[in-house]
């Protein structure tokens, strides 16, 4: 159990720190996001994603993991909607203008989930992002499932990801910076350790049927404490916190709290562990 921290906070009476976020997509996109790798391709190898498999993924980043599904020949569409510097960034990896009329047409993205009429009948959907870590986070993942049920058959796979146990992932320590920053009386959508069964009761909601689940080792490295403060905030777990404490504060805080995990060349390493969750639609 994570223990009971009490930490007195000031009024926060000034301006909320704004977060830059093109430059928080950009540091997912070169950082960040090759974190869940790992998670990527143990998904698509026991799904055998092929020539033959229409991925719809939903909050699909920068498009790492469809960039990784179109490579095995699968016909892709990512749909990104809380983030619009992170779809921008998306469509400069997959359809980027230097590619002109060759350009495939076997990609799409957007920021709305497709409707039933200009979408084609996808035979397995990701939802990569992991949830569990904001308060809030499963209940938009179960509606946009919900959405976007029209637009799969009966019996497709949906893929939830999330953080596996605490004690098994270093990150979580870190990670904790951002719940005690944030003030929880006037600050909502911070982070929460996750729980054993966040992608369970997701399914559930959604009207989907459980059908085998995997963890994956996921181990965070970075070249340096920059990169790895960079890489950390671009997550938007931290956002509350900011907003709570401010830019300084939260800097200074997740650099302490990353010293341990700093080894002697500069390079910061923790492993984690990431849990997926295979489902049904009905």
């Amino acid at each position: 159990m994570t223990p009971t921290l009490v930490r007195q906070h000031q009024p926060h009476t000034g301006p909320a720190t704004r977060v830059d976020l093109c430059t928080r997509a950009r540091d997912w996109s070169e950082i960040q996001e090759r974190m869940l790798v790992p998670l990527y391709e143990t998904v698509y190898e026991r799904l055998e994603v092929s020539s033959g498999t229409r991925v719809l993924g939903l909050g699909c980043g920068s498009g790492l993991a469809l960039l990784m599904a179109a490579s095995r020949g699968a016909a892709v569409t990512g749909v990104e909607t809380s983030s619009p510097h992170r779809l921008s960034l998306a469509r400069q990896r997959l359809l980027p203008e230097s590619a002109g009329p060759r350009a495939r047409t076997d990609i799409r993205l957007m920021a709305t989930p497709p409707d039933r009429e200009e979408a084609p009948a996808y035979t397995l959907v990701t939802a990569f992002e992991p949830i569990g870590c904001l308060a809030g986070d499963s209940e938009g993942l179960g509606e946009t499932l919900t959405a976007t049920a029209p637009t799969v058959g009966r019996g497709t796979p949906v893929v939830l990801a999330g953080w596996g146990p605490p004690e098994r992932c270093a990150t979580s320590a870190v990670l904790r910076v951002a719940a005690r920053l944030a003030d929880p009386l006037r600050v909502i959508g911070g982070w929460r350790p996750s729980l054993r069964d966040d992608l369970e009761e997701v399914a559930q909601r959604a009207g989907l049927r459980p059908d085998g689940s995997g963890r994956v080792a996921c181990p965070f490295g970075y070249a340096n404490m920059a990169s790895a403060l960079r890489g950390l905030l671009s997550t938007g777990l931290f956002d509350a916190a900011i907003t709570a404490a401010g830019q300084e504060q939260v800097d200074k805080e997740l650099a302490e709290a990353l010293h341990p995990h700093q080894r002697r060349d500069g390079t910061i390493w923790m492993p984690n562990v990431f849990r997926y969750l295979i489902a049904r639609t009905p």
